[in-house]
């Protein structure tokens, strides 16, 4: 059960869902991201009026590089834009390999 709660901490903190203070202690498992690259709005999306989010589990290696992607879900369309830039993120150094949870959110300009 406390594995679940985790990983619902972890996704409301990174999507800005938790109240400021709240599950404090279980966000702090989660590695912090130090270089971050924004994702480009994908001409077809632009095209289709597409907005939305994509959520990926990226397995970060322990020199903070990603290592996997893995679309847990979003628009098939924003899903490669998503994918191409998180790839090129880096997180904090560890000790040891850990998977993240991310949310790219997509809005038209």
């Amino acid at each position: 059960m406390g594995g679940w709660l985790l990983f619902g901490a972890v996704v409301c903190t990174l999507s800005g869902l938790l109240p400021e203070g709240w599950g404090a202690e279980q966000a702090e498992a989660a590695r912090k991201v130090v270089q971050r690259t924004a994702a480009p709005y994908p001409e077809l999306a632009r095209s289709m009026a597409l907005q939305g989010v994509v959520k990926l589990e990226v397995v970060v290696s322990p020199d903070g590089s990603v290592k996997d992607v893995q679309i847990k879900g979003g628009h098939p369309v924003l899903s490669q834009a998503a994918i191409n830039s998180v790839r090129r993120w880096k997180w904090e150094a560890s000790a040891h390999e850990s998977h993240e949870i991310v949310e790219v959110k997509f809005m038209p300009e």
